[in-house]
């Protein structure tokens, strides 16, 4: 009886454990792109850098911390080919591209920075170009990774390039608040620990007492 009791005890707390790492984790904080389809906005399929989007398209960018594509935020505002490029006026070999640039939110922003505005731009370029030449061409200075992995628009974030984050760095906390690195583990798993192992601590007990009737 001693035994099984020590069993249930090891097989409680095992999923505590693995559960506590699994809600650490809140995803890579990265600049997503997204293309507009009629109404709604798609994940892209390909990186801006491969993408040859024709004239009249709409193409968006949105930093944010998400997990996976699945759960990326989309661009945010108007997303209206007509209305941003009302100004830039057809030209022959050329083609325009529409624009919106989502600096996300104040919680998905690396610590000391701050998201800019939000805004769009009519790209006008070459018409064999790509998305990424029509980003490079409103809203330098742009940043990439060697493996040309997308890290800033328009200088933002000033570094860091889609970086794992806990779920801990999007509150925002104020830096002198935040815990140490490697702090130790969480009130609430301590307090599951020790439900866990007063549960133990009784079922020994209820063995102990059978075994001396």
């Amino acid at each position: 009886m001693i035994r099984r009791a020590l069993v249930l005890f090891l097989a409680a707390l095992l999923p505590l454990l693995a559960g506590a790492g699994q809600a650490q984790a809140a995803g890579y904080r990265y600049w997503s792109f997204w293309e507009r389809d009629g109404e709604q906005w798609t994940y892209a399929t390909q990186g801006p850098s491969t993408a040859r989007p024709y004239d009249g398209d709409v193409q968006g960018f949105r930093f944010s911390v998400s997990e996976n594509s699945a759960d990326a935020a989309k661009p945010r505002g108007t997303a209206d080919f007509a209305t941003i490029c009302a100004k830039t006026p057809a030209k022959d070999g050329t083609k325009r591209v529409a624009l919106v640039l989502d600096f996300g939110t104040a919680a998905d922003a690396p610590s000391g920075e701050r998201p800019p505005a939000n805004r769009t731009a009519c790209a006008q370029i070459p018409e064999n170009a790509t998305t990424a030449d029509a980003l490079a061409s409103v809203a330098k200075p742009l940043r990439y990774n060697t493996n040309a992995l997308l890290c800033a628009i328009a200088g933002y974030p000033e570094k860091g390039c889609g970086e794992q984050v806990s779920a801990d760095d999007t509150k925002q906390t104020p830096e002198k608040e935040k815990p140490a690195s490697g702090s130790g583990p969480s009130v609430g798993l301590i307090a599951g620990i020790g439900a866990v192992v007063l549960l133990a601590a009784a079922a020994f007990w209820q063995a102990r007492r059978r075994h001396a009737r």
